[in-house]
């Protein structure tokens, strides 16, 4: 708002009163009249709208407060600033009928001026201070974008490091994360998962998926890489991973001084993702809800990407011949109402798969949850 071309409306019922301010503010600003509250409010409704509005409360038939407070109930002229005259001070009701300020009649011209140059100027200042808000509204949601996307990188960077190793392809750390968002949003009204699975935490299940292996650096390539069955030794030290991969994340909460729902679901996956619903798992030998949700959810997602996936020690099974696996193994491998999430779900399981199958080769960057 230009302040010297602020377009000010005057509302009063006597003719000699509209001509003496107007007088008083023409030469500053566009002044508009009207002599009853009628004409005011169609005024109101012209473009442009006027920037404040001066306003006798003694006007016939629609008083000077019904036209305030018609103002005030739209939110196209709910923040022009009124300017009550009176006859009588009555600042407590002004103020209470959205009054910005009182000017007594009869009119002393120096207050009139005074009054309306106030009250433009603090509107144009609001106006300043809402346009910095927004700009730096802008700016902030474009560091935190740009943060974001690092973050996201660095994510999908360590991930890999795990999955290059084992001659896996960047597209499984996405088809995980796509199922394990599936089961996450299928799960939003349980019982048992609403209080957890909320569109932001799934997000955060979403980019903490990738790294359910990073662990897994740490085990030998003879062993990692080994195409037959391994040693009971060799399958200790392949246990170890989710170990690894804990202690990594712990690490990073340990070294910034606190954790957040990312880093936490992050943690859990990495430790507990080969926990079994019976207690037959480990690290730990968790049993049911001992296991975390986001292990529990990760479990399936994993396993079945497993299952569909060729591997240096099995070839690929059909999705058939995956989903009754996991059917099969409902309530003592998984969580029996993860199991029926994906069975729900499951024509979303074979998109995904699809949309991410390791042929044609796999593109470089991270996906982002959907």
């Amino acid at each position: 708002m230009n302040i010297k071309k602020a377009i000010v409306l005057i509302v009063d019922e006597a003719p000699d009163n509209l001509i003496l301010m107007n007088g008083l503010l023409q030469d500053q600003y566009e002044v508009k009249l009207a002599n009853n509250g009628r004409a005011a409010l169609a005024i109101m409704q012209q473009v442009p709208r006027p920037h404040l509005v001066v306003l006798d409360t003694a006007l016939p038939e629609v008083d000077g407060y019904a036209v305030c407070q018609q103002l005030k109930s739209s939110p196209d002229t709910a923040d022009i600033p009124v300017i009550f005259l009176q006859q009588q001070a009555d600042e407590a009701r002004a103020f209470l009928e959205g009054g910005a300020d009182v000017v007594l009649k009869p009119i002393a011209g120096e207050v009139l001026r005074a009054r309306v140059d106030t009250q433009l100027q603090l509107r144009h200042s609001r106006e300043l201070l809402k346009q910095q808000r927004n700009l730096l509204e802008h700016v902030v949601e474009e560091v935190t974008a740009e943060l974001s996307q690092m973050l996201d990188a660095m994510i999908w960077a360590l991930a890999s490091l795990a999955e290059t190793r084992e001659y896996e392809t960047a597209n499984h750390l996405r088809r995980v994360q796509h199922y394990i968002a599936a089961l996450g949003r299928q799960l939003q009204t349980h019982s048992r998962f609403k209080e957890e699975l909320s569109d932001a935490n799934i997000k955060s299940l979403f980019k903490a998926a990738p790294l359910h292996d990073i662990g897994k650096v740490s085990i030998p390539d003879a062993i990692l890489l080994k195409p037959d069955r391994l040693t009971d030794e060799e399958f200790a030290i392949m246990k170890m991973h989710t170990v690894y991969g804990r202690d990594a994340i712990a690490n990073v909460e340990q070294h910034l001084g606190y954790t957040n729902t990312f880093l936490r679901y992050a943690r859990e996956i990495t430790y507990s993702h080969q926990e079994k619903y019976d207690g037959s798992g480990y690290p730990q030998g968790l049993v049911g809800d001992a296991i975390p949700m986001s292990a529990r959810l990760m479990a399936v997602a994993d396993v079945y990407d497993a299952l569909i996936s060729k591997r240096v020690y099995k070839p690929a099974f059909t999705h058939e011949t995956a989903m009754e696996m996991i059917r099969q193994g409902s309530g003592e491998h998984f969580d029996p109402d993860v199991v029926d999430a994906m069975l729900t779900v499951e024509e979303e399981f074979m998109a995904i798969a699809e949309r991410y199958s390791d042929l044609p080769a796999p593109a470089t960057t991270p996906d982002i949850v959907e």
